[in-house]
């Protein structure tokens, strides 16, 4: 029977890439540091395959070549080997598996951004359904309205709404990601709620998965994190 074995969360600044940071590069080494971690427990845990999930304008699914560029946000940084499809979560995504020297995902998933919760749940369960071991790599920010200086500008729900989010991810806690709302999301400026809503819908009822936060920081007023799900054992 299939079953997720371990998932990823990772956030997909752009700046993430050094190329794109320039002499600032220096100031995300401990978030990159902390995705290659999580992903190399992620493909530490020897799944039949892993799928990519991020959120996006449109929704859409992507096979195993499918390409990338940066070049909208400054400098022409390709992934993948196939038609520049992929949008920014899934491009980072792809960036970070191929800089671990990972470069056969079977397939990346665009959410759209306002979708119902019902299909990310959905989707999830579709991706960790047949019989294989699945890993997934979910792509997605918290909020970017926790200061003055965010590009959502402060919202004073913005920092529990994140603390919640981060314990969440950080709990492995299925119920409260899928209860998260869309609109609520949206006006805290929250990327990754409909990817984290898939991960939800992938996680088995009663499964003995175990979660750990390994990397909580907002360096441009957007908070970011970086967790890894683990089967109990």
């Amino acid at each position: 029977m299939g079953m997720l074995v371990a998932a990823a969360v990772c956030p997909h600044p752009p700046l993430m890439v050094p190329e794109l940071a320039g002499n600032a590069a220096q100031e995300l080494d401990e978030l990159r540091e902390a995705c290659g971690k999580a992903i190399r427990a992620l493909l530490g845990a020897e799944p039949d395959l892993v799928a990519v999930v991020g959120g996006a304008d449109r929704p859409g699914r992507y096979g195993a070549d499918a390409s990338g560029t940066l070049a909208p946000w400054g400098a022409d940084v390709r992934v993948g080997g196939g038609e520049s499809v992929l949008p920014l979560s899934l491009t980072i995504g792809r960036w970070l598996l191929e800089r671990e020297g990972f470069d056969s995902p079977e397939s990346f998933h665009a959410v759209a951004h306002d979708a119902d919760p019902a299909v990310c749940l959905d989707l999830g369960q579709a991706l960790a359904s047949g019989l294989r071991r699945v890993a997934l790599l979910v792509m997605g920010d918290g909020s970017a309205r926790l200061t003055e200086k965010s590009p959502g500008y402060l919202h004073p729900g913005a920092r529990p709404y994140d603390d919640m989010l981060a314990g969440a991810l950080a709990g492995a806690d299925v119920e409260t990601l899928a209860a998260l709302d869309p609109a609520e999301a949206a006006e805290l400026w929250v990327a990754g709620r409909a990817a984290f809503q898939v991960l939800a819908g992938a996680t088995e009822e009663g499964s003995a998965m175990t979660g750990r936060l390994l990397y909580r920081a907002e360096p441009y007023g957007v908070s970011y994190a970086v967790a890894l799900w683990e089967t109990g054992a």
